[in-house]
């Protein structure tokens, strides 16, 4: 859907592909035989327009605007600090807006659902569900009344006396309420025209494709009589992404929506018929009447669908996909094929003058090559049988992520007992997510015919499983030994799903499975999680009209809730304007020969080709000397300029590089090691004498940790839009960037003219995290060298693919270690190499090194230490700066070696925390000084509001009754340095006007990338000028108002702009001074009047030198950072340990952040950054393959935390009475602090699988890495089939098919 045509810019492009919601909208249709509309939310990027014809599509503007009226879901989604960069909350309005039309006071369960296929990579959602919550008709209270009490009522348990703390972030009372009645109405000429129309096929022709939407069945079959290969295509979530992401064109669609018997349900007394264009979300309504309706013993394969139906995809994936076409496109990651084909589901197939029905297990008997079903055929219903007496059906799946993310594996199982026995006569076993479709284990379930339901059954049948199902080596999707293991382990649920039915049904025979069996029957549920925020009052004497400490609204949230604010792709387009797709390097490390861009040219619409030789100066894409030599895959060889979107990434496909492949091709950091291929300088920091120490010491640890990158997935990708003045060479560069100085310093290089000539702008930025500094530059210097040669504005949006191709992100870590220390914990003795993975050019990747090294103490005091960092140079995009910047990986390593030192004396890792963390004013390893007295209130603070040691019991105690379930407790403390290292990297300036009608506006060189720094700095001006908010503006960030600004980096924007604000405004207040003095009674508008008039300057600049830091890495010491923030999280989780999936209980954080300028706006930064860090150390996992391709290019791969992912209960506190002389208003920097405490779910999870391992007597000294993945605790979760599966890959002369 295009919005550019129309100027509705709020629906947002974030991935293409239905995976992030960002592109919700709402669709309303009309039935005119039951006069009711049905509104439903749907992904806009996936929906094909001609499917649209005759509904309404409401986008986020038709919801509200600030000029007509803002929405009740607008208002409260912005009061409640929902939005932080504000790119996915048009999405996030869309989604709970069409929840409210259909449901006015929505359950917690329903809000759960409708956003769950809505990500956000800022806020951690906590705020966003507060927002929900205010529309539901239960309480929105905290729910864990433990004694009785709410937790509003409960503070005297959680704070002191004596201090007056606030727990609400908004006020309720302020809101507009819901009415129902206001909402916009279904237009009533579509009511007319479905009512009048006699129905007729519809035909759409577009460029390359022709659309046909028949209206009768017999059409619809000549339809494919005549066109046998032309898809079916009701939802576009299967033929969609092939054709946008795989280059499948299908120049024929058949839309069958509007056929009538493809729509029918049918309930009788022995089974359901469903028409097969049924949306899914209407199958899994039907189910759920039906399940009400009938006897349980009738429902059971209905029920297993039904759970299955619940996480396939998000809810605007459901809406729109059919049940068909889940069926007919035989994707092994169809959820529901496995269940259907066990549960004896028919297809019922029709084509012209023929009618059959066959059961739906046929179509995977062979494999992927099945062609049971013709091509002129098609499937018009789906039977689904009532279950008989004695026969149990059950479906499962495992996946990356619970909700909105395809299985890893999934399974349908049914088995038929001989009447009143336990004898199996009928059993079906399917699989799915293994390999390219459905499989069924056919001669597992022959063989096991005539057995009892008993233990030799059971590692029989897991026996002939793992012999029939074998995966090829490389299972589809990698991951073997996993995919062999659940496979087994589900049918060992199974096993005792069945034990526990027939104990129900008859406990005199049936004795059912052992008590501390039972827990691992029940999946974990999404529970609305439950939060509380505490903060400090401000003082009572603070007058009301200062700002600075109040939980104030993000200035753009209303703006980002209605969509009218803008970003990169929404700036009105530019005339004659084109755009650009890039073309990328399809090889790591090779020599291009020849580039053929003559198939290119030829396409429509197709402007010109840019590549190296259109570089007027220096070109800053030359990795090596050599033009010719790409060092990675993805690295930018020439660009399409085209009059479109579309067609300038058609004629990219067309471009034909040819390459020599050069060696080596180096990949990991265990290859550059071997190749000694490194960045220089290499790093090192020692205090003490390491060698020495070591002789002393009792017990010596050694090991190592591999930490995965990161991909930063802003929601806004990578965007620029190039706009050629016409004179004097000047261009204007909009760009998502953090450092507009830096954009205009390389585009100035690129095109050989002055910095002068370029001006650079940025409003806002859709996230960034760090992904927006030297690679945003190379991005703007491409656009500009392509306007410069067309002398045309040029727009370069990345795809979501593309993004995650060519940018890079967090630094591959290893950590090497051995660690000396005594039998009572003390640390004595650390020895440690950190290598990261630089990827292909220096960028920031030394820098990361250095800062990895300066924060690896953490919390800890280490006598003797000698630590390396070493940037390694290799064939993979080049890693970049990323939230946090080197301090979590390294601090994962130190956390890693403490729990093995806890391991090794018997000691608990607290313990071991608390000998020895810093205690009292002393140095850190390079000679600065620290006071660690709020680290200490910190911890003290994070033990006690989380009730640690109570807890600690309590899971021992839940581990003792259940085997297959553990939970497992972690607490961690954070010192945080904060600092950018040399003076001149923290200077900042402001540009303060006043106007006569006494508004001012305000600019300084900090940007806006959802982190709040413009609300902060407006506050700031507001406490100084002693005027109100609302009388302050500011427009945006551009190198013409502010030179040479620093980058927005390291949690320092609001220190440093705060002070240069400051300053001028300081400044300002000083010429007024004598005219306030002369008439103090007069309001600002007079003095401002009566300055004008006296010649008094109203305009003023104001700057900040920097904080004073240094280092000196001779000698090993410095002052390289201004304060230190203080911080503990502790993280309760439960995990399963058949299919090693787990489940966030609870976290508590405790951070110092000094005293806040906005407590809603830093506690938001401290979740944002809490959730990316479950992101980086639980479920983000970056794929390559063996030649360095990036395969999880974007959602359906690459999975970041969803609301299913953060804790069931979460509170957050500001630690009180902090304060910070070193910066403005004695607060401190808090933007990347929280990101380290995500690893207080890491060593939760890691305490769980010891339980489980202590349990098992299986060995002491275990390694995890990170990404903590389902995979791998699983494998560490050792039992008889993890043994079962190492065993089957070792024989392989009983299944011969490997």
């Amino acid at each position: 859907m295009a919005a550019l045509s129309v100027r509705l810019t709020g629906t947002k492009y974030g991935c293409g592909g239905g995976g992030c919601g960002a592109c919700t909208v709402m669709i309303s249709t009309y039935e005119p035989a039951s006069k009711k509309i049905r509104h439903y939310s749907a992904n806009a990027c996936l929906l094909p327009i001609c499917s649209l014809y005759g509904t309404a599509v409401t986008t986020v503007e038709g919801v509200g605007t600030t000029t007509t009226r803002v929405h009740p879901v607008q208002e409260r989604l912005a009061k409640c600090h929902g939005s932080q960069c504000g790119f996915c909350t048009p999405g996030m309005v869309m989604s709970i807006y069409t929840l409210l039309r259909n449901h006015p006071e929505p359950t917690l369960e329903q809000i759960a659902a409708a956003l769950a296929g809505n990500l956000c990579r800022c806020t951690g959602y906590r705020p966003i569900l507060d927002a929900c919550k205010t529309f539901c008709e239960e309480s929105v209270c905290c729910q864990s009344k433990a004694n009785g009490k709410c937790c509003l009522d409960q503070e005297d348990d959680l704070f002191d006396k004596g201090e007056k703390v606030c727990t609400r972030l908004f006020s309720t009372d302020e809101f507009q309420p819901l009415d129902p009645t206001q909402e916009l109405i279904f237009p009533p000429e579509l009511m007319r025209m479905a009512e009048s129309q006699p129905k007729r096929t519809l035909v759409f022709r577009g460029e390359r494709m022709t659309w046909i939407s028949p209206v009768s069945l017999d059409e619809l079959l000549d339809l494919k009589a005549t066109h046998p290969k032309a898809p079916l295509v009701v939802g576009n979530t299967s033929v969609g992404p092939e054709m946008k992401f795989r280059g499948v064109l299908h120049p024929i669609v058949i839309a069958p929506l509007r056929v009538p018997v493809l729509n029918l349900v049918k309930c009788t007394d022995d089974g359901l018929t469903l028409g097969a264009a049924c949306r899914l979300t209407l199958v899994k309504d039907i189910l759920t009447n039906a399940i009400s309706e009938f006897p349980e013993e009738k429902t059971k394969i209905l029920r297993a669908v039904l759970q299955q139906l619940r996480t396939l995809g998000g809810e605007q994936i459901r809406n729109v996909a059919s049940l068909g076409g889940n069926i007919v496109s035989r994707k092994s990651t169809s959820d529901l094929n496995p269940i259907l084909a066990a549960g004896n589901c028919m297809l019922n197939l029709v084509s012209r003058g023929r009618k059959r029905q066959i059961p739906l297990s046929d179509i995977f008997a062979d494999g992927a090559s099945n062609s049971t079903i013709m091509p002129e055929e098609i499937l018009v219903s789906i039977y689904i049988p009532h279950s008989r007496k004695g026969e149990y059906v059950s479906a499962f799946r495992q996946a990356p992520r619970r909700e909105n993310a395809l299985p890893i594996t999934n399974a349908g199982m049914r088995v038929l007992f001989e009447e009143g026995t336990d004898m199996i006569k009928d059993l079906s076993i399917f699989y799915g997510g293994s390999v390219s479709t459905t499989i069924c284990a056919k001669q597992t379930c022959q063989a096991l015919i005539g057995r009892y339901w008993n233990e030799q059954m059971l590692s029989e049948a897991c026996r002939l499983i793992l012999k029939e199902i074998a995966l090829p080596g490389l299972a589809w999707g990698g991951k073997a030994d996993y995919k062999k293991t659940l496979i087994v382990s589900f049918f060992y649920r199974f096993f005792l799903e069945v034990l526990q039915s027939l104990k129900t049904m008859d406990p005199c025979h049936y004795p059912g499975i052992p008590m501390e069996y039972g827990s691992v029957l029940q999946d974990f549920q999404t529970k609305m999680p439950q939060s509380i925020q505490i903060y400090q009052d401000i003082e009572p004497g603070q007058p009301p009209e200062d700002p600075v400490g109040r939980p104030i609204m993000h200035q753009s949230g209303i703006k980002h809730a209605t969509g009218e604010a803008l970003y990169i792709d929404d700036l009105p387009s530019v005339d004659g304007e084109l755009f650009l797709a890039v073309v990328t390097s399809s090889r790591a490390h090779a020599k291009i020969v020849s580039i053929d861009t003559s198939e290119a040219l030829k396409g429509p619409g197709v402007f010109d080709i840019i590549t190296a030789h259109d570089v007027p100066a220096t070109n800053e894409f030359y990795y090596s000397n050599d033009p010719e030599i790409v060092i990675c895959v993805g690295q930018i060889v020439c660009a399409v300029a085209a009059d479109s979107d579309v067609h300038a990434k058609q004629a990219a496909a067309k471009v034909k590089i040819e390459y020599e492949v050069l060696e080596p091709v180096i990949l990991t950091i265990e290859e550059a090691i071997k190749h000694n291929s490194f960045f220089e300088p290499k790093r090192k920091l020692e205090q003490g004498n390491v060698d020495q120490a070591f002789e002393t010491v009792d017990k010596i640890l050694e090991g190592q940790i591999h930490i995965g990158g990161q991909e930063h997935f802003y929601m806004e990708t990578q965007s620029v839009l190039a706009v050629p003045k016409g004179e004097d060479k000047e261009m204007d560069v909009y760009v998502s960037t953090q450092h507009p100085a830096i954009i205009q310093e390389m585009v100035a290089a690129s095109l050989g003219v002055p910095a002068n000539r370029i001006m650079c702008h940025v409003k806002r930025v859709g996230g960034a995290f760090g992904g927006k500094l030297l690679k945003a530059g190379l991005l703007a210097s491409v656009a500009a060298v392509a306007a410069n040669k067309t002398s045309r504005a040029v727009r370069l949006v990345l795809s979501r693919g593309d993004d995650m191709l060519i940018t890079g992100g967090r630094h591959p870590f290893i950590g090497k270690y051995k660690v000396g220390f005594m039998n009572d914990g003390r640390i004595i003795a650390v020895d440690a190499k950190f290598y990261i993975n630089g990827g292909c050019t220096p960028d920031e990747s030394v820098l990361v090194a250095e800062v990895s090294l300066l924060k690896m103490d953490n919390a800890y005091r280490i006598p003797n230490l000698r630590c390396w960092g070493y940037a390694c140079k290799t064939n993979l995009p080049s890693n970049t700066a990323f939230r946090g910047f080197g301090f979590p990986q390294s601090a994962l390593v130190t956390e890693t070696w403490i729990t093995g030192i806890a391991e090794k004396t018997g000691l608990s890792p607290e313990k071991v925390r608390e000998i020895n963390m810093y205690r009292e004013n002393e140095q850190t390893h390079f000679k600065q000084e620290l006071d660690p007295q709020n680290l200490i209130r910190c911890w003290n603070e994070c033990m006690e509001k989380s009730a640690y040691y109570s807890r600690k019991t309590a899971i021992k105690e839940f581990n003792k009754q259940n085997y297959w379930k553990k939970k497992g407790i972690a607490i961690v403390p954070m010192k945080f340095p904060f600092g950018l290292g040399t003076r001149y990297l923290s200077q900042a300036s402001a540009l303060v006007h006043i106007y006569t009608d006494g508004s001012v506006l305000l600019t300084h060189g900090g940007i806006e990338m959802g982190q709040g720094i413009h609300t902060k700095m407006i506050q700031v001006a507001s406490r100084e000028l002693n005027i109100p908010m609302s009388c302050i503006h500011f427009c945006e960030t551009s190198t013409t108002t502010i030179p040479n600004a620093c980058a927005s980096v390291g949690s320092a924007g609001t220190d440093v702009n705060g002070m240069a604000v400051k300053d001028a405004c300081q400044t300002l207040l000083k010429r007024l001074q004598p005219i306030i003095n002369k008439n103090p009674k007069g309001t600002w508008n007079d003095w401002i009047k009566e300055a004008f008039k006296q010649s008094v300057s109203l305009s003023a600049t104001g700057y900040f030198r920097g904080y004073n830091e240094s280092m000196d890495w001779e000698k090993g010491e410095g002052q390289p950072f201004t304060y230190f923030l203080y911080g503990a999280a502790c993280s309760e989780v439960e995990i399963n340990c058949l299919t090693g999936d787990h489940k966030n209980l609870r976290t508590d954080i405790v951070m110092d952040v000094g005293c806040s300028i906005n407590p809603a706006v830093d506690i938001g930064q401290i979740e944002g950054a809490f959730v990316q860090g479950i992101g980086l150390y639980t479920m983000e996992e970056l794929k390559y393959s063996p030649e360095g391709v990036l395969y999880t290019r974007g959602p359906d791969q690459y999975k970041i935390p969803a609301i299913c992912d953060i804790p069931e209960q979460f509170s957050v506190s500001l630690l009180s009475s902090s304060q910070n002389p070193y910066a403005i208003y004695a607060s401190k920097g808090i933007g990347e602090a929280g990101l380290f405490l995500g690893c207080s779910v890491f060593f939760a999870l890691r305490d769980a699988v010891t339980s489980v391992r202590n349990e098992r007597e299986l060995k002491k000294t275990f390694t995890l890495n990170s990404p903590l993945t389902p995979e791998q605790i699983r494998a560490a979760c050792a039992d008889d089939f993890t043994e079962m599966v190492i065993g089957s890959i070792c024989s392989p002369q009983e299944g011969s098919a490997e």
